[in-house]
């Protein structure tokens, strides 16, 4: 058994030194599976225009305030100042966030950023869409199905925004690039 768990340590202990790997990884996987699709989001909300970033559109109040947008009859001139911050601010965010952490430039803070991007995506879903009772979309832990968009996918998607959080960028980034060298 000695000579079992000595081949096994032996045989892992390169992974152990290899710090570089998860943050490297976690930094493709994000970009290669999440990026796209929060910027294709972010172009749903922007308004026309060279300035249309900080004009959104309809829908994305529709998406962000799906409730108000009903109370308000799909009126945008009905709402006030703080639903176009959130919106602009949201919409923003889907854009240089993403971008922040696949340059690895901030990673640890647009990380943080994602996450609770993530949160409160997930309870507008949630809330705002009246998907609490959908099993489909809520989904559970510990049970058969692994899809649903909730409890699974994004609960995956914020771990793998945690271990940015924890490890950094890694050295393939700007973050990298910037820090001091200890001489």
């Amino acid at each position: 058994m000695t000579a079992l768990t000595r081949f096994y340590i032996t045989l892992f202990a390169p992974l152990e030194r290899a710090e570089w790997i998860l943050p490297t990884l976690a930094r493709f996987l994000f970009a290669a599976v999440l990026a796209v699709y929060f910027w294709v989001s972010g172009l749903t909300k922007v308004g026309d225009g060279l300035f249309g970033i900080f004009q959104p559109s309809l829908g994305a109040y529709a998406q962000i305030f799906p409730k108000v947008m009903e109370n308000v009859g799909y009126d945008v001139t009905q709402l006030s100042l703080y639903h176009w911050a959130v919106v602009t601010a949201g919409t923003v965010a889907e854009f240089v966030l993403p971008l922040l952490i696949i340059i690895g430039l901030l990673t640890r803070l647009a990380s943080v950023g994602m996450i609770g991007f993530i949160v409160v995506q997930s309870l507008t879903d949630l809330n705002g869409h009246d998907k609490w009772g959908d099993g489909l979309v809520l989904g559970a832990w510990f049970d058969a199905p692994s899809g649903s968009l909730i409890m699974d996918q994004r609960a995956l998607w914020v771990f793998l925004l945690l271990v940015l959080v924890i490890k950094g960028a890694g050295p393939l980034s700007f973050d990298r690039a910037l820090t001091p060298r200890e001489v």
